[in-house]
């Protein structure tokens, strides 16, 4: 089985509750829920932040049913409000 390694990066409210420089190894391919899962249960106070990013890779915006099977930054994208 292939471990691979998941950076996380956020953008807005977010990152109030996570460190700068995060990564998690997990055995490929997982599921972008799970990569949450597992951000939640390390840093529970973000926990709620977490449930309501989107999540995107590149410039792509993705699914958390979708599965990752190689090493990759996933970014969370706070909700904006205002306009």
């Amino acid at each position: 089985m292939q471990k691979i390694s998941v950076q996380i990066e956020g953008f807005g409210a977010v990152t109030r509750w996570l460190p700068s420089d995060l990564r998690l190894e997990f055995d490929a391919p997982v599921a972008i829920a799970a990569v949450l899962s597992q951000l939640e249960q390390q840093h529970p106070q973000a926990q709620s932040a977490i449930q309501q990013c989107a999540c995107a890779i590149g410039d792509s915006l993705v699914s958390r049913q979708d599965a990752l099977d190689t090493a990759c930054t996933l970014v969370l994208l706070s909700p904006v409000a205002g306009g």
